[in-house]
């Protein structure tokens, strides 16, 4: 069960860091309060039993109240954000102003795009509030809520066209459990049957299953899981071709650059320049 709010509290922020390979160990639900986050850095999967999205630097991501889910990593960058949590009275007096749309939209949404000027002006919001919420006065909690209704008013008013993009089918907890183990052993020599038989389903259901919740094939699925792993490396770090395909589950440097090139047009080598 994720943290509740403190005893006698309606709202905390706080800054979080956490390393690339966080991971909820299992789904959760919060009950007493919504969360609002800035992604400072990392990119994240939020799973559900009936929608995944993802969420990246510079995106606000939002969770109502009993919203069944856990996250995983995306990428190898360290994971940092802002988050907010707060009581849905505390919102009250924003939405006896505006009403209820703009939050239920929103929360519909849960994730939240912007240009580069939008997502300094956002992460600025986030910051000063962390700062209020740390001081010591009488009037912090009215403060924080005049802050907090103009943040949402921002993020409604500035976020771009498009928002989280879903799966297309809801998950089922054998899928959602298939999808872990793949995050954790994408570099592995990793089968269809292997996860059919840890889900205890014949190959040929499973797979069907595995195709018709997630949009794809198991192997484009892992496929795009190891590339993606790869544009990490291919960026941040100076390995060579051949020492990421052995650590994403290619085994061997042409193999990868062939795969790589046909899943983003470009060689390896390409894309390693591009991103610097």
């Amino acid at each position: 069960m994720p943290d509740r709010l403190p005893e006698g509290k309606r709202i905390t922020i706080k800054y979080n860091t956490r390393p690339s390979d966080y991971r909820m160990r299992s789904m959760q639900m919060a009950t007493d309060h919504y969360n609002i986050g800035y992604i400072i850095s990392g990119d994240r999967r939020t799973i559900t039993p009936t929608q995944s999205y993802d969420y990246h630097s510079g995106d606000v991501a939002m969770a109502p109240p009993f919203l069944y889910h856990y996250t995983i990593p995306q990428s190898t960058l360290p994971y940092e954000s802002y988050i907010i949590k707060f009581s849905p009275d505390f919102i009250e007096p924003f939405l006896r102003q505006v009403g209820n749309y703009m939050i239920d939209e929103l929360y519909e949404q849960k994730v939240c795009h912007f240009n580069r000027q939008s997502q300094e002006k956002i992460r600025q919001m986030f910051r000063e509030m962390l700062d209020e919420y740390q001081k010591d006065t009488e009037y912090k909690e009215f403060i924080l809520q005049g802050m907090l209704s103009r943040l949402f008013t921002t993020v409604w008013e500035e976020r771009l066209a498009g928002g989280a993009v879903y799966f297309r089918a809801p998950l089922s907890e054998k899928i959602i459990k298939s999808l872990s183990i793949i995050e954790q052993n994408y570099d592995r020599r990793l089968t269809l049957e292997d996860l059919a038989r840890e889900a205890g389903l014949s190959v040929s259901y499973f797979s069907r299953l595995f195709s018709e919740q997630l949009g794809m094939s198991f192997t484009d699925y892992l496929s795009d899981v190891r590339i993606r792993h790869v544009q990490s490396l291919l960026a941040q770090t100076d390995k060579t071709i051949m020492e990421i395909a052995l650590e994403t589950g290619f085994c061997h440097g042409d193999y990868l650059a062939t795969q790589f090139k046909a899943k983003t047009g470009m060689t390896p080598s390409q894309f390693r320049r591009g991103s610097r």
